[in-house]
This record gives structure tokens, C-alpha cells and sequence, in this order.
């Protein structure tokens, strides 16, 4: 399904409220072959199935679609291996979209797709942010953005994203040296809650979030499946890998409604649900 948008219909201010438009791409070209994070690092010789990754990326936009998302699908493209994960490429603040500057070689002709896309549905972007910055480092909370800096986001693009964004605060989030985005080890999924992954944090990082929210805490295990990168669609409900099982059972006792989807083989390449979704209007 290839949808139409426009630009009034371009909204995103947190990462929780109703999730109503949604860009996604197929993993039909789906390949480890650069290795550029730390679970490719350990599926490299097993690398991807991509009938099975296929088959769990259609059921999972399914899902999006039984909860009345409009599902954009942008066309995959053979030489880009890794472009299931759209967060990446982009991300919406408030009526903005903004494409990302992608740090990785392999990754880098990823944003062409999602330009061409946007010029094609009379969308404005923002972009040129210099250096890099990739969409799974930015995490928003109303006026608030949290960015991780890593090295897949720079200080000097996080600065520039400051000065665009005159009426939000953005807050630099310093991470451990081998987390690949934010993303991976942090994630809103109300006002009050977030799920997070302790061990990658700053002393400084960590005071700063436990003094705003609620902490739901993954275990090692959990961060290396992704359990951070669950998907929230709105009304506490959150798309989430059925292999975490302990973190799933916590999310249900601080009231969440978990829908269970296997992304297993999509998650060899780093990325989960968060990873595959960038939002365009959320409610």
C-alpha cells in the first residue's frame, strides 16, 4: 500500500500519543554485509533470511494497519541492504520533517528515496544538518527532544538542531561508546514512563531522565534483543518482540497493552520495531 500525504497532515510531538501515519520499506534486499553495529557484528556469518524477515515485516505493517495506521511504503531498492530501518533517515517534529544525515557509507543513499518521496507529495524537509544525525537518536517529548550522542550523531549537528527548533529544548544524551542510537537503550511510552537500559548511560544522563520519568529497566539479554525498541501506537498499547517475555510481563504491571509480533530476524541487522517505523502524524 503506497499512501498520499501532505504537509497539514505532518504532526509528531511525542513518541506515545496515537500513532495515525506511519513510513516503512520492505526488507526484500535485507543483507549484513558492512558490519556497523554490535548484533551484526554477531549474526555476520549467519547473516539474514529474507523470506522470513519478509514475512515477519508484513505481518508487523498488518498490525499497523488493523490499529487504522496509514502504512507508507517507500519502494526498496536492491543496493540499499539496510532501508527497512526508515526511523533512521528521518524524523518528525511537530509539522517538520526532517531528513537525517547518515553517518554510514551504506546507508548514506537511503535519504535520496525518502527526498524524492517527500518532493513527490509536495512535502517540505528540513535537512543539510551538518555531520550526522540519524532519527533513532532523537526520542520527542513534547517541547523536549532528547538526542543521543553518538557516533552516529554529532555535537555540531545537535547544536544546529537546537537552533532550528527555537521553542524546544534540546537535551544531549551522552551514551556508552558501543550503543548504536538512543533508540537502542531508550524509549518514551507515556508522559511518565520509559524504558531504559541503565548500563549505557552517563551518571549525569541517568540523573536527569530518573528525575523526570518512570524507569522500566532491561536486563543485558533484553537490550541485545532490542527490548527498548518497542513501538508505541498510542492508548498505553506497545508493539514488542514476544521473545521478552520478563520486560513484556512488566510493561502489563505498570498497565501497557503488549501486542506480541516476532522481528527476530530483522532484529540480526540492529533495529526492531522502533527502528522500522518513521512516524509522520501522531494524534
Amino acid at each position: 500500500m503506497v499512501g498520499i500525504a501532505s504537509e497539514n497532515s505532518i504532526h509528531c510531538d511525542t513518541e506515545y500519543s496515537p500513532l495515525k501515519k506511519v513510513v516503512v520499506a520492505k526488507p526484500s534486499y535485507m543483507k549484513i554485509t558492512d558490519i556497523i553495529n554490535e548484533t551484526q557484528k554477531h549474526y555476520k556469518n549467519q547473516n539474514i533470511n529474507v523470506k522470513t524477515a519478509l514475512q515477519q515485516h508484513e505481518h508487523f505493517v498488518a498490525i499497523l494497519e488493523d490499529h487504522q495506521i496509514e502504512v507508507i511504503q517507500l519502494p526498496s531498492q536492491p543496493d540499499l541492504h539496510e532501508q527497512v530501518f526508515t526511523r533512521d533517515i528521518g524524523f518528525t517534529i511537530d509539522h517538520q520533517l526532517f531528513i537525517g544525515s547518515m553517518s554510514e557509507k551504506v546507508r548514506k543513499q537511503e535519504t535520496d528515496v525518502l527526498r524524492r518521496w517527500a518532493r513527490r507529495n509536495n512535502i517540505e524537509v528540513e535537512e543539510k544538518l551538518p555531520s550526522s544525525i540519524e532519527g533513532g537518536d532523537i526520542v520527542l517529548d513534547g517541547a523536549t527532544v532528547w538526542v543521543g550522542e553518538t557516533k552516529r550523531t554529532s555535537r555540531q549537528a545537535i547544536r544546529e538542531l537546537q537552533s532550528r527548533l527555537p521553542d524546544h529544548q534540546v537535551v544531549p544524551v551522552s551514551l556508552r561508546g558501543d550503543i548504536l542510537h538512543l533508540d537502542c537503550v531508550f524509549n518514551m511510552i507515556d508522559e511518565s514512563t520509559v524504558i531504559l537500559y541503565p548500563p549505557a548511560f552517563t551518571k549525569n544522563s541517568m540523573e536527569a531522565i530518573t528525575a523526570r520519568y518512570k524507569v522500566i529497566e532491561v536486563t543485558e539479554k533484553e537490550q541485545f534483543t532490542m527490548g527498548p525498541n518497542v513501538l508505541s501506537i498510542g492508548n498505553r498499547k506497545v508493539i514488542s518482540l514476544p521473545q521478552n517475555e520478563r520486560l513484556n510481563t512488566q510493561l502489563e504491571k505498570y498497565g501497557f497493552h503488549v501486542i506480541p509480533v516476532d522481528l527476530s530476524e530483522i532484529i540480526k541487522s540492529g533495529g526492531s520495531f522502533r527502528c522500522c517505523t518513521l512516524p509522520l502524524k501522531r494524534t
